[in-house]
Order: structure tokens, then C-alpha cells, then sequence
């Protein structure tokens, strides 16, 4: 063994249920942009859909393809990230739920002759700016929308936008703002199908933001929220555990061989713990290919180190509060040159 990132699939089974178990009975949309989290997207997306997730949040039409590759025809896919008119044209050709947050789309869609109604998920912007029709142009994307409807060039299948969860008092704000917008589509006569404004963190504690479907991404992976509750009070784990070996040893540490070139910022040198075969011990130094260890005396080129998540002293969100950011992050920045190997032992 070199370098592995060892999936445990039973964790994220048991993820996915607690995701089910916490939401319900609003539908869990399992994110799966990056490559599911970097944990690679056609293992994850065959188990969820084993698994019973029947929605899948893809973010691009190219990974919306793909994710129906591996499910097939009954699977509902949503993506956001829509380029114009080539990226609607390929959506509509892959039968994806097209998520529409710019006015200039709904011109685009009119211009497509892809032979088949496409789905349109519309996305009021509630504050957060992250894309979404601004409030005071919502009218007349209704208005444009509903001639998409009556053209039968589009069917308007759900209302969605992102919130901050920077604060109760922000969400409750963007929530006002989200049902206004829902109040005027049905007043224009527009009657979408679903509504999904919440994501992990929201999901799981306020009840009212789950509408239809909440898009879970982070926690599906047992990745928690930064500064937030830990895994045990959410009820998930982390599904992902990154192994390294021993290289060389000697009495000023010992080199295992993975650095910052796989995924660890070199600014984490010297502020946490890898668990070695004499306990955990403190990175030294972290290098572009190999990061040093204090020492142990029965250290030996071969043996197994536990760098991060599952079994690890750090997950990536322990590693991400010490550098400001989430934990996401972290996991998206382990290599995909780092084989995935799945069901194999991570305790």
C-alpha cells in the first residue's frame, strides 16, 4: 500500500437513512458535484440509489449526465450551474431537472428545439446572491416563464433558492421571501409540483425550511457543519478515511508519504495529530509529496498511518476549523490520483 482513500459504503448507507429518518417526509436530494465529494460518483451514486435516494443534485449538466448514466431513466436529476443555450439543449437531452436562476436562460430556452418539454426548477434569489432572480424582476420572469409553459417548451416543476444559515434570523428573513414568490406563481396561475429552499444544515434543525426536498450534500458524506454540532449530535459519520505508509524512518521523525500535493495544506504542519501504530503523533512538517511525524520506537517503513476521517484523530471539518474554513473543502481537496477503495476495513 502507498496512498488510499478507503470509502466505507455501509457508514454512508447508514447516513442516508439518518438523512431519510431526520427530513421526512420532504425527499433527500443527494449532492453529488466534485465527484460526490471527492468520494467518487458513479460507487456513491449506485449505493444511494440502492439505497432508495431517488433525487440527485448534480450541479452541471455534465455530471447530471453521468449521474443518469449509472442510474438510468427514473432517477430525477437536478442541476443549477446551466451555461446557455448548448447546456439547456443537453439537459433537456438528458431528461435533468433544469434549475433556472437567470433571466436571460429563460430566453435561451425559448430558442431550444430539443423536441421535448423541459423541466424547469425556478430560483428566486432570497438574499444570498448565489445566482437566483432578483425580487423585483420575479414578475416578469413569471411572466416569461409562463409563456414557456403555454408554448410547451416548459413544464415549471418546482421553486427553489439557497439560503445563508448564517443566522435564524437571515433564513427567516430569505424563507419570507421565498414563500412570497411561491404565493405569486400560483397567483399568475404556475402551480410547481416542489419546493426545496434548505440544505444540510438547515435541514436538520428547523423543520420548516424542508418543503419538498432538502438538497443534502455535506452530511450524506459525514462531513458536519463548521463550528456547528458535532457528528454524534447530527447522528452521521464520516464515510471516508485517508491511509498513508511509513517511507523512512530516523531519530529526527519518520516520513510517511503523503503531502500537500495529495490534499494537506502545508499550513496544517505542526497543529494536529496522525495516528500511528504507537498512537496518535504530531505532524512536524508537511511537504509536497510526504509529511514528517514525531517519532516512535517500533516505527517501520510499510506501517499504516490514519491521516484524516474515519478512524483519524482529525476529520477534515476538525481540520478545517484550524484554517478558517469548512469541511468540504478539505474533502474536496484530497487528489483524485488517490485510489478510492471502498468497503474495505476504516475503523
Amino acid at each position: 500500500m502507498s496512498v488510499e482513500y478507503r470509502i466505507d459504503l455501509d457508514a454512508f448507507d447508514r447516513n442516508l437513512r439518518r438523512i431519510r429518518e431526520t427530513i421526512a417526509p420532504a425527499a433527500h436530494m443527494l449532492v453529488v458535484k466534485d465527484d460526490a465529494y471527492a468520494h467518487g460518483l458513479a460507487v456513491l451514486v449506485e449505493r444511494a440509489w440502492r439505497e432508495g435516494v431517488r433525487w440527485f443534485g448534480a450541479f452541471d449538466v455534465a455530471t447530471g449526465a453521468a449521474v443518469r448514466a449509472v442510474v438510468g431513466p427514473d432517477a430525477r436529476i437536478f442541476v443549477w450551474l446551466i451555461g446557455g443555450v448548448d447546456d439547456l439543449a443537453a439537459g433537456i437531452a438528458a431528461d435533468l431537472d433544469l434549475g433556472i436562476g437567470d433571466e436571460a436562460l429563460l430566453d435561451d430556452l425559448a430558442r431550444v428545439d430539443a423536441g421535448r418539454t423541459a423541466r424547469v426548477h425556478l430560483k428566486i434569489d432570497t438574499g444570498l446572491h448565489r445566482n437566483g432572480i432578483r425580487p423585483e424582476r420575479w414578475e416578469a420572469a413569471l411572466a416569461r416563464t409562463t409563456a414557456l409553459v403555454a408554448g410547451g417548451r416548459a413544464v415549471l416543476e418546482g421553486l427553489w433558492s439557497h439560503i445563508s444559515e448564517a443566522s435564524d434570523a437571515d433564513d427567516d428573513d430569505a424563507r419570507a421571501l421565498f414563500l412570497a414568490a411561491r404565493a405569486a406563481a400560483r397567483a399568475a396561475g404556475l402551480a410547481p409540483r416542489f419546493s426545496h429552499l434548505a440544505a444540510s444544515a438547515a435541514g436538520f434543525a428547523r423543520g420548516e425550511f424542508r418543503e419538498d426536498i432538502v438538497r443534502v450534500g455535506a452530511f450524506s458524506y459525514g462531513i458536519r457543519p463548521a463550528g456547528g454540532p458535532g457528528e454524534a449530535e447530527l447522528g452521521i459519520e464520516p464515510i471516508a478515511t485517508l491511509v498513508a505508509t511509513v517511507t523512512h524512518t530516523g531519530p529526527d521523525g519518520v516520513r510517511v508519504d503523503v503531502g500537500s500535493l495529495h490534499g494537506l495544506p502545508g499550513v496544517l504542519a505542526g497543529r494536529f495529530d496522525v495516528v500511528t501504530p504507537a498512537g496518535p503523533r504530531r505532524v512536524t512538517a508537511i511537504g509536497p509529496t510526504s509529511l514528517t511525524v514525531t517519532p516512535w520506537g517500533s516505527a517501520a517503513a510499510g506501517q499504516e498511518v490514519v491521516i484524516l476521517g474515519r478512524g483519524a484523530a482529525c476529520t477534515a471539518t476538525d481540520l478545517a476549523e484550524l484554517v478558517g474554513t469548512i469541511g468540504e473543502e478539505i474533502a474536496l481537496r484530497i487528489s483524485p490520483v488517490i485510489p478510492r477503495v471502498y468497503d474495505r476495513d476504516t475503523h
